[in-house]
């Protein structure tokens, strides 16, 4: 980013300088984003990194989410900027698109952390004797990988990549190769036949 002027505040607290182009007329500006000219990229985010911010602070209700799906938005707006064509609408309404989906996402990992999480806790409450003798977390994750390893190949590679990879539904289907809903599918099965060997005292049944 080049042209810098003015300084102020970004919505996560990074002082960030608007260029020149900050005074560009919004059609201007996004014909000029689309184009890929590098040096309105700040004065992109300067113009409407509030509203983004915004958006996924309501959405979520914890700043530091918020800070990290304003950056994503970003960041993913300028590498995909191909796909935004300025005669079809405006930037801040294709903005506005990719945050709420990128708040889909996390909102999708919040639960998807808080079910495996959950499911560790279970399983070590139920070998409780065990806890003692190794570090909590290390344990959790030996448990669940040991659950994990007794699911159908395709639930376990699902769940495996969302808890040990830390990716999304949306990522996990890019490296995989499956549909969306497929992905959604094999993790829903997997975490239910995680709940039923919970119940069934670690006797994990061989059918869905």
């Amino acid at each position: 980013m080049t042209a810098h002027e003015t300084t102020s505040d970004t919505p996560t607290g990074t002082p960030l300088r608007a260029p020149t182009e900050e005074s560009c007329a919004d059609e201007e500006l996004a014909a000029r984003f689309a184009d890929g000219d590098d040096a309105c990229l700040a004065a992109v985010y300067h113009r409407w990194g509030s509203l983004v911010y915004t958006l996924a602070r309501r959405s979520l209700g914890d700043a530091g989410e918020a800070e990290d799906v304003t950056q994503t938005v970003f960041l993913a707006a300028w590498r995909g900027r191909a796909g935004f064509h300025p005669d079809r609408g405006a930037l801040s309404a294709w903005l506005v698109g990719i945050t709420r989906r990128k708040i889909a996402d996390a909102l999708s990992a919040r639960t998807r952390r808080t079910e495996l999480a959950a499911a560790a806790g279970s399983l070590a409450a139920l070998r409780a004797p065990d806890r003692a003798a190794q570090p909590d977390g290390v344990l959790d994750r030996v448990l669940v990988g040991h659950e994990l390893a007794r699911l159908p190949a395709p639930q376990r590679r699902v769940l495996g990549l969302a808890f040990y990879d830390d990716l999304t539904q949306r990522q996990i289907a890019q490296v995989t190769g499956w549909p969306l809903g497929t992905v959604k599918s094999h993790a829903r099965r997997g975490l239910h036949r995680l709940a039923r060997c919970l119940r069934e005292d670690g006797s994990l049944a061989r059918t869905a």
